[in-house]
Formats: C-alpha cells, sequence, structure tokens
C-alpha cells in the first residue's frame, strides 16, 4: 500500500473521532427523543468552553422530564462558576415533589456557598435530630447537673446562604441548658421536671439568623455532678485558715521582734548597772583620800554585804528544799 494512501488513511481516523469527539451526535439524538431542544452548534460550544456536554444535557433531560424548566445557558453557567449541576438537578427535583418553594437561582446560591443543597432539601421534608455534647450547670443550691439534650431541627431555606450552621445552634441550646438550670432554686425541682429546660429554651427563639427551624428539643439525659458549693465552701475555709495562719505568724513575728527588743534593753540596762559598779570602788577610794569614809565604816559596809549574801543563800536554800519535797 502506497504510503499517501496510509496517511490519507490515517488523516481519515483522526478526523473521524475528532468530528465525534466535537460533535456528540449521539448526545443530540438523545435529547431530541427526550423532548430537549439542544443545537449542534451549543453541543459544539459547549466543548471549545470547556464544558461536558453530558453533564449539561443529561442534567436539562432530567430536569425537562420532571417538569423543571431550565435552559443550557443556565446550566453551563453554574458548571463555569464550579457549581455541582447534577446535585442542584436533584435538589430542584425533590423539592418540587415536596412542594417546597426552591427557585433555581436560590439553589446555585446555596451550592456555591458550600452547603449540599441536595441535604438541605432533605432536611427540611425529613427533620434531622442534633444531640448536643454534655452540658455542665450549676442550681442555685450548689449541685451539679450535666444534662445531654436532642434538637430536632428543620432546615430553613430562606436563610441557608448567610445562616449560621449547626454549631451555633448547639452553642445556644447549650447556654439556655445552663442558664434554666442555674436559675432553678434546687437540682430536685429540674430532675423533677425536665421539661421545664426544654420550654424555657425554646421560648428564647435560639433559631434565629440561623439556618435551621428548631421544631423541638428533648433531654435525653440528666446526671448529678458535683457539689459545688460544698466545694467552694471548702475552698473559701481553706483560704480563711491560711489567712489566720498568717496573721498567727504575724504576730509571733511581732512578738518575738518585741521579746528580743526587751532583751536588748535589759542587756543595756545590766551593761550600765556593771558601769555603775565599776564606779563603786573608784568612789569609795576617793572618799578614803578625801575623809569622808573611815576604815570602820567600810568595815561595816561589808558585814552588811556578808549578812545580805548569807539571807540570800539560806533563802534559796529553803526555796531548793521546799521544791525537792
Amino acid at each position: 500500500m502506497p504510503l499517501l494512501t496510509i496517511l490519507i488513511l490515517i488523516a481519515g481516523i483522526i478526523l473521524f473521532f475528532l468530528f465525534f469527539y466535537f460533535i456528540p451526535v449521539g448526545l443530540w439524538i438523545t435529547a431530541i427523543f427526550s423532548n430537549v431542544r439542544v443545537t449542534l452548534g451549543e453541543l459544539i460550544g459547549m466543548r471549545f468552553r470547556k464544558v461536558p456536554p453530558g453533564i449539561i444535557v443529561n442534567s436539562l433531560i432530567t430536569a425537562v422530564k420532571a417538569g423543571v424548566k431550565l435552559t443550557t445557558s443556565e446550566l453551563e453557567t453554574h458548571y463555569l462558576a464550579g457549581g455541582n449541576v447534577p446535585n442542584v438537578i436533584r435538589a430542584l427535583i425533590s423539592a418540587d415533589k415536596a412542594n417546597i418553594n426552591l427557585e433555581f437561582k436560590q439553589a446555585t446560591a446555596i451550592d456555591l456557598a458550600g452547603r449540599d443543597v441536595m441535604e438541605a432539601v432533605q432536611i427540611s421534608v425529613n427533620p434531622k435530630v442534633i444531640t448536643t455534647p454534655r452540658v455542665a450547670a450549676v442550681a442555685a443550691d450548689g449541685i451539679q447537673l450535666i444534662a445531654v439534650a436532642r434538637v430536632t431541627v428543620r432546615a430553613n431555606i430562606q436563610q441557608l446562604v448567610g445562616g449560621a450552621g449547626e454549631d451555633t445552634i448547639l452553642a445556644r441550646v447549650g447556654e439556655g441548658i445552663v442558664t434554666s438550670i442555674g436559675s432553678a432554686n434546687t437540682h430536685k425541682a429540674v430532675l423533677e421536671n425536665p421539661d421545664k429546660i426544654s420550654k424555657l429554651v425554646l421560648e428564647r427563639g435560639l433559631d434565629a439568623g440561623t439556618a435551621f427551624e428548631i421544631l423541638s428539643i428533648d433531654i435525653a439525659d440528666i446526671d448529678i455532678g458535683k457539689n459545688i458549693g460544698a466545694e467552694l465552701q471548702t475552698d473559701q475555709a481553706s483560704a480563711d485558715l491560711k489567712v489566720a495562719e498568717a496573721k498567727a505568724e504575724e504576730r509571733r513575728a511581732m512578738a518575738v521582734a518585741v521579746e528580743q527588743e526587751m532583751k536588748a534593753k535589759a542587756q543595756e540596762a545590766r551593761a550600765k548597772v556593771i558601769e555603775a559598779e565599776a564606779e563603786v570602788p573608784k568612789a569609795m577610794a576617793e572618799a578614803f583620800r578625801s575623809g569622808n569614809l573611815g576604815i570602820m565604816d567600810y568595815y561595816k559596809m561589808e558585814n552588811i554585804k556578808s549578812d545580805t549574801g548569807m539571807r540570800e543563800a539560806i533563802s534559796d536554800s529553803g526555796k531548793k528544799g521546799t521544791k525537792k519535797k
């Protein structure tokens, strides 16, 4: 076979595949038999715009069969914006069957906002139950209660774009439970009527500004925790004891300081006495020299000192004997 014939054959095969790639005839025929008007020019344009014709045409066929009127231009725009076209079509069909007012623009906005629009429609039809984490609160009598609640919510389609999510619902319900338990006079009152918590929380309108509508709040479980009041009193008593000990230590230190001061004064007084006693011999010597004191006077003074020492010794020995008995 000549080389030219082989090249022509290869070129023909390539052109054949390119033709059916850029012109999906099979998809066009499927659209015609499904009563969906899509021209070959639109299909070729999708190829050049890098939009998968299969996704757009099949989604359009599904919408038309379900009675939802859309155009290829609207679906292409949403796909190029990064949206999930098949998921939006399923959500529109489900909303239409459930008599939920959901427009195409609103559905695409929800999808582009990062929310699952199909899940939102399902939650609108079948409400979702959210279980809160364990919420601890203290009643007025100081007893801690730990509650778990189940919140039944329904998606609010109108608030899905810009509305708060499940975390906000859980935070608000937890805050409401803490407030309700804290306002109770005793923990027994809460245990006897846990439905009061649900009523008080529901009255606060916690679903305002969120993507959900709260249908009910049910207390699933309540456990008794610690006696916070007793612990606080114990801590207060311990703190008071430490303060008293600190004050007693301060007073002891002051007493020790006063004692040391008195000892210093006593030592100073003794020093002065010793100093004065040291002056006595000098004075006596001076008295002898000046003739104011005679030798007989000196002996009399010594006899008096001896008598005084003897009496003190006898007195001390008498006291010791009495103690021994």
